[in-house]
């Protein structure tokens, strides 16, 4: 190893250092803090920041990278190099001051987030969500002036993503889907969904989620499950993965399938090669790469036929009086009915990319300044009702719901849905490797794993995202999806 590749490896180990400190701030934030310790942490993410700030947009950085390019590399270093490449040009263009602001701005802007969402009060949150538009705006222009705004920030989550790709992709998808929801609301014979409509014991939910962590394979010596008003994972190197959830006490669905979602983001951040740690390769790829994972587990592994019969076992010891007199397949129906909702993370396979769509085209009017902030829940409501046929009864279940936008996650969305339809590609791919429906039956996920760590966990970010997803999905077809819609539903709605 070059002296150069020498220092830049101390320099991705100082920036580790800072991001796991700032990392693990934020998380607490998220789960345990006490609100009046909001100035104090933002007080010290303002300085953590800038020394981040320092050392990749700082005059060391190109020169180390500028030397170290002149060497031989290997794979792995070329990979360390271009990233580290990435984040100065971003970075450098971004002034000090703006940038250390801008975290703050940020921190205050998900502490203001949940206290809006409980009083269902969007107002509270307008003045924050406004202020992170104008931020996303300003350095969209700074990074790339002749661009989209949008279309900056929906590179900087998968890098060649472009508008027109998503467009085409969610036309092909409403589409399909449209036609296919509404067979099965006029024809489909509906499954009996009556015995969820009950109360789940919050402290049985935890065993569940306890139970559902360990066949996946996230033990408490590497993943940890917290609580939180919005589920999310948060990596902080591969032997340290935290996951939250959120339990109501009426909707055991939610739990689960946030459970087994944060979780495949988690096995994902653990599969990442140990070689990898403390560089800035580490941990998981790109939005939609991402979103695969948790998607392949939640959907394509926990709302299977085969998995569920595997933990109807241990559902009927949990749950014996909400259970009575419910079977298996009556179970397995009702958590695969299609009906358009509220709630993004509760939808259906069916809706799910609906409300995505929603999402990404308000994200597009936002960020491009075709819409003003005081305007947002009027047509978030009026797309809603549209899109999905329902009514928005607050801003709680409408506008507020997600604490992306708060995060200035402006461009991740449609990472969800592009990952669930990479997630169909990848699952026909295993299948036809191993019994991957044998897998859900026994409860061994470990083949699922493994196959995924050879495949894709691994690589981290030393790959770029168009090779990965090349490699996992070939040529990318939103059609394997809808036609794994279409098998799906049409045998659970007889039609």
């Amino acid at each position: 190893m070059t002296e150069a590749m020498k220092q830049l490896r101390q320099l991705q180990r100082e920036l580790f250092a800072y991001n796991y400190a700032m990392a693990l701030m934020m998380h607490d934030q998220s789960t345990v803090a006490p609100s009046d310790g909001d100035e104090g942490r933002n007080a010290a993410l303002e300085t953590l920041s800038g020394e981040v700030y320092k050392r990749i947009a700082g005059d060391v950085l190109p020169k180390l990278l500028e030397e170290a390019a002149k060497g031989e590399l290997s794979e792995q270093e070329a990979a360390e190099v271009r990233e580290l490449k990435r984040a100065n040009e971003e970075f450098s263009k971004i002034p000090a001051d703006e940038y250390a602001e801008a975290q703050v701005h940020f921190s205050q802007s998900q502490s203001i987030w949940p206290k809006a969402k409980t009083n269902r009060d969007f107002s509270l949150f307008a003045p924050y969500l406004e202020k992170s538009i104008a931020i996303r705006r300003k350095w969209a222009a700074y990074f790339d002036a002749e661009k989209n705004p949008y279309a900056v920030w929906l590179d900087h989550y998968q890098p060649g993503l472009t508008i027109e790709d998503c467009d085409a992709f969610f036309a092909a998808l409403r589409k399909a889907i449209v036609p296919l929801l509404h067979r099965i609301q006029t024809e489909g014979t509906a499954p009996r969904t009556d015995f969820l409509r009950t109360v789940w014991p919050v402290e049985k939910q935890k065993e569940l989620s306890a139970y559902l962590m360990n066949l996946m394979g996230l033990t408490s010596d590497h993943c940890v499950l917290a609580e939180t008003e919005h589920p999310y994972t948060m990596g902080l190197y591969n032997g340290d993965v935290r996951i939250t959830t959120h339990y109501y006490p009426t909707e055991i669905t939610s739990n689960i399938y946030s459970t087994i979602h944060e979780g495949g983001h988690a096995l994902y951040e653990r599969g990442s090669d140990d070689r990898l740690n403390f560089t800035v390769l580490s941990g998981g790829n790109c939005t939609s790469l991402h979103e695969s994972q948790s998607r392949l587990f939640e959907n394509y592994v926990g709302r299977s036929r085969e998995f569920l019969g595997h933990i109807w076992p241990k559902m009927l010891e949990l749950f014996p009086e909400q259970l009575a007199g419910v079977t298996c397949e009556e179970f397995y129906r009702a958590v695969n009915t299609v009906e358009p909702g509220l709630i993004r993370t509760e939808a259906d396979e069916m809706t799910y990319a609906l409300h995505i769509m929603v999402r990404y085209e308000l994200e597009k009017k936002m960020i491009n300044g075709e819409i003003a902030v005081n305007e947002l829940p009027a047509e978030w409501n009026r797309m809603y009702k549209e899109y999905l046929g329902v009514d928005v009864p607050d801003d709680a279940h409408g506008i507020l719901q997600d604490i992306h936008w708060s995060m200035g996650d402006f461009g991740y969305f449609p990472g969800y849905a592009l990952g669930t339809a990479y997630a169909a590609q990848m699952v026909q791919r295993m299948k036809q490797q191993f019994d991957f429906a044998d897998c859900c039956a026994k409860g061994d996920l470990k083949p699922i794993c493994d196959y995924q760590r050879e495949h894709l966990w691994q690589y981290g970010q030393e790959k770029q995202a168009g090779e990965l997803i090349a490699m996992n999905c070939g040529e990318v077809d939103p059609m394997v999806f809808v036609e794994y819609l279409e098998k799906k539903y049409s045998e659970i709605y007889q039609l």
